[in-house]
């Protein structure tokens, strides 16, 4: 029976926690940079190109 390698399970556990701080952190960053630039969230959609109204 083979033995665990629980040196590699923390390594990806590490690696895993670190990408996602990495995220977190990006996603923050990308928010303050984008605070008076980005449109209010209440606009309203515009219709997909190449739709039509369902009426003939």
């Amino acid at each position: 029976m083979a033995t665990p390698n629980y040196g590699y399970e923390k390594r990806q556990k590490e690696l895993a926690k670190k990408r996602k701080k990495e995220e977190k952190l990006k996603a923050k960053a990308g928010r303050k940079i984008g605070e008076g630039d980005a449109p209010a969230q209440d606009e309203p959609a515009t219709p997909a190109d190449g739709v039509k109204d369902a009426a003939p």
